[in-house]
């Protein structure tokens, strides 16, 4: 199937990070777009606004009379695995329009670039969004599908002219991944997620081995040293190596943290030359954000981008949207919003908090996202989060899932051993932190408690 033969597209879920970018992409190949979403948002707003056609009712009455029943050759349906139960699915699937998954459409559109693809249970945002940037500020065109907001571009999606390159993400969910066929792909991170789809996690590794096998004969894997063991090199291509903790390939020296900054060298291991002639002053805190800088940076080098593009590229890189998203520091309060939503990103998140702002009281506000998650991790959750001198769990996030009986919050809560926690409601929480002492506040979490970023902001303020 040739995805650019197709002159109406519509989008399920087209509110979602990444459906959002496929819209974007379309609209850039001048195809008329259309869409359902559930809820109106900033992202659907700002779609509206580039002329993407939106209905908030999963009715069939609200699809456009363009897509017709009898003549639908040139219609294809997009839809992203949030979508379930829905009437105008259902309409078109009952009606032999061509449809496919959000991944599929991914892997389509990749057979007309060099695709670089970056996954992983951690870290693929920050990485796709900070190789992206580089790209760009190199002048190398790139188009990119973004899982985050880039605060350089404020959006999702990056188009240059005559792209050669594609940069996306590689979506372990449900195996989607399993559509690309990348040039470049990078590995970030291997920790156990979606249980409910993988079972165990042999069948989550296995599933990371078959992507990385699909990786072109002449392409180049690039792996965080700790997991290299787990994959084998290309057949004519490459493999290269990253750490922010030992000596690889492309590893990191010389850390330093200055005011809400981390500046290191990169260093660049061939053979018995070390090239260690390379300023990075990063905006990210976090030792988690130099891995994702090395992981860019080993990719960038791979593409023969000169080192000195490559540090000053980072050197502007503005961030993403929550990702350790700095809301506010002064003397007396600090806020920061994070996406994290695994045990082990709480980890991270968390003790870069500590590690940066010493000796200070920090209070964790954690939204639980998916029943089946909480389900498989809830002790390893409540150890992460432990870690909090004060802790607030919100109500489960349900995003696709229905309930699982007995699974809440107090699943979690009731292991942690914070001598200040409580479960809250997510429309209480501002009412319950206007009586708490504030010093530091984390939030995190990527369900809807981003709609609480302003109002805590505002508190902050106050």
């Amino acid at each position: 199937m040739n995805i650019k033969s197709f002159e109406h597209i519509y989008l399920l879920g087209v509110g979602g990070i990444g459906m959002s970018a496929l819209a974007r992409y379309f609209v850039s190949q001048n195809k008329k777009v259309f869409g359902y979403d559930k809820v109106k948002s900033d992202i659907t707003i700002h779609l509206e606004d580039e002329g993407v056609q939106i209905s908030y009712i999963d009715d069939v009455d609200t699809i456009p009379e363009i897509f017709n029943v009898k003549n639908n050759s040139n219609q294809l349906v997009i839809y992203s695995s949030a979508i379930t139960n829905n009437k105008i699915f259902s309409f078109f699937s009952n009606n032999s329009f061509k449809i496919c998954k959000r991944a599929e459409a991914l892997g389509l559109i990749s057979k007309h670039y060099y695709t670089i693809a970056v996954a992983g249970t951690h870290g693929k945002t920050t990485t796709s969004v900070m190789l992206a940037h580089i790209l760009k500020q190199a002048s190398v065109n790139c188009t990119a599908f973004l899982g985050g907001i880039s605060k350089n571009y404020n959006t999702n999606f990056l188009l240059s002219e005559e792209s050669k390159y594609m940069v996306v993400e590689a979506d372990e969910y449900d195996r989607s991944f399993l559509f690309l066929y990348p040039d470049i792909a990078i590995i970030t991170s291997l920790d156990s997620d979606h249980l409910d789809i993988y079972e165990n996690q042999n069948n989550f590794i296995s599933s990371f081995q078959q992507f990385a096998s699909q990786v072109k004969d002449d392409g180049c894997l690039i792996i965080e040293e700790s997991i290299v063991d787990y994959f084998k090199t290309p057949k004519k291509g490459s493999l290269f190596t990253y750490s922010n903790l030992t000596k690889s390939d492309y590893y990191s020296s010389e850390i330093q943290k200055v005011d809400s900054h981390i500046k290191f060298n990169y260093n660049e291991r061939m053979g018995n030359i070390n090239n260690t002639n390379n300023k990075i002053n990063l905006s990210m805190l976090g030792d988690h954000n130099i891995s994702n800088a090395l992981a860019a940076i080993a990719a960038s080098s791979f593409l023969k981008i000169d080192n000195n593009k490559i540090s000053d590229s980072l050197n502007t890189f503005c961030g993403i949207k929550r990702r350790f998203d700095i809301h506010h520091v002064s003397e007396n309060k600090v806020y920061i919003d994070d996406y994290a939503h695994h045990p082990k990103e709480i980890l991270v998140t968390i003790d870069a908090v500590k590690k940066f702002f010493k000796e200070r009281n920090i209070t964790v506000v954690f939204q639980p996202h998916l029943f089946s998650r909480t389900q498989d991790f809830a002790a390893d959750f409540a150890s992460s989060l432990s870690m909090a001198d004060s802790l607030i769990i919100l109500d489960i996030y349900p995003a696709r899932e229905e309930p699982i009986e007995g699974v809440d919050s107090n699943m979690i809560l009731n292991l942690c051993v914070n001598e200040d926690k409580q479960t809250c409601l997510k429309d209480n929480l501002i009412s319950v932190l206007e009586n708490k002492k504030i010093d530091v506040l984390l939030s995190l979490g990527a369900g809807d408690i981003s709609d609480l970023v302003d109002p805590i902001l505002k508190l902050i303020k106050a």
